[in-house]
């Protein structure tokens, strides 16, 4: 039950027809996780907070810049220097001290990021790097979370929400991450300071419409807004039967190395002299297993190409691959299956087992 000096603070909410008095109960038992206590998690936190969700978490291990204060709302000039969440929690205990506020001072990370999701009830992801966007996205699919998504840089936003049990996740859209090269960062291209209040009322909007239960969600949209032009652009999205992660044979199947996913790949091939100076990389052979029987590297792994794909569960992230064939033309495919799946320290042998066989005889020769 709402007590009464909730019905003094929500009341014009529960004048309102869609939410009401249960509507304001959904929102003081629910609870967002923001991932960013930046420019697009200040708006996202104080709205939430003002509107009495009950629990909010922040995850973030920064602290305040001066250059931080044209955008980031939620800190002050008295509070450069300080760390961003100590800093927050008194803001928003401040807008509203009738709820909790919970502090993740840390970066999310593959070992840590599925724990932490699991336990709100929806993700608010104002990142902005693409590796943590990428986790984010690729844990919420895994745990079941919608995944509030928004994105800014110099004039323009994007707002949408990605929930895989509804709709499109965020590798529908974008299967690949761009290269790092060619999206520079707010900090290199600039944003304009009331872009986040824009995008992140958004997001605020969309978690309070999935934890009430009233309107559209933006599922399956994505909206763009141009700050230059005024202008709100809305795109359909469906889903992709093929994604990675929430496609009909996810290849995706736990959290990768998305440092390595979105970091430049490097040449995906090596030549037979560059196998003696790699440590310990594991081996696999993609022929048929009559071609194995005929001779293969010592110590490879024979995964026929047809079967690669429901093997990779099987096949480690963390260690250097070397695929190969006979001639390179079949590893080349399988290393293009592997770096889609998030194997980005997966390569393949130029011109195969024959290319080996004749480095070997060569050496031989020569000594």
């Amino acid at each position: 039950m709402l007590t009464e000096a909730e019905r003094e603070r929500y009341a014009r909410h529960l004048i309102l027809p869609d939410i009401g008095e249960e509507g304001q109960l959904k929102l003081k038992r629910g609870s967002v996780l923001i991932i960013g206590a930046g420019g697009l998690g200040s708006p996202v936190s104080m709205y939430l907070a003002a509107a009495g969700v009950g629990r909010i978490g922040l995850a973030d291990f920064d602290k305040v810049d001066i250059t931080n204060l044209h955008r980031q709302i939620l800190y002050g000039t008295s509070q450069v220097g300080q760390p961003k969440l100590a800093a927050a929690v008194e803001r928003l205990h401040d807008i509203n001290p009738e709820i909790a506020i919970e502090t993740h001072e840390t970066a999310i990370t593959s070992e840590n990021a599925l724990e932490l999701l699991s336990k709100y009830d929806v993700i608010v992801d104002g990142t902005d790097n693409f590796p943590t966007r990428y986790l984010v996205n690729d844990a919420c699919v895994l745990t079941g979370k919608p995944n509030v998504y928004g994105s800014i840089f110099r004039f323009d936003g994007q707002a949408s929400v990605f929930y895989a049990r509804e709709g499109p996740c965020y590798r529908c859209l974008y299967p690949e991450p761009p290269p790092p090269n060619l999206v520079p960062s707010c900090a290199e291209g600039g944003v304009l300071g009331v872009l986040p209040g824009v995008i992140g009322t958004i997001q605020a909007t969309e978690a309070i419409k999935l934890l009430t239960g009233i309107g559209e969600p933006l599922i399956g949209r994505l909206l763009l807004f141009d700050a230059l032009r005024m202008e709100f652009r809305r795109l359909k999205l469906k889903k992709d039967p093929n994604c990675a992660v929430c496609g009909e044979n996810p290849s995706v199947t736990q959290l990768i190395d998305y440092e390595g996913f979105c970091s430049p790949a490097e040449v995906g091939e090596i030549v037979p002299a560059q196998l003696s100076t790699m440590n310990d990389p594991l081996l696999i052979d993609v022929r048929e297993p009559y071609e194995f029987k005929q001779g293969h590297l010592e110590g490879a792994w024979l995964i026929p190409l047809g079967q690669l794909e429901r093997h990779m569960d099987a096949i480690p992230r963390d260690r250097d691959l070397v695929l190969y064939c006979h001639m390179g033309q079949r590893s080349a495919h399988a290393l293009e299956m592997l770096r889609a799946a998030g194997f980005r320290r997966a390569k393949h042998l130029k011109g195969g087992y024959a290319a080996w066989l004749k480095e070997r005889r060569s050496g031989a020769a020569s000594r």
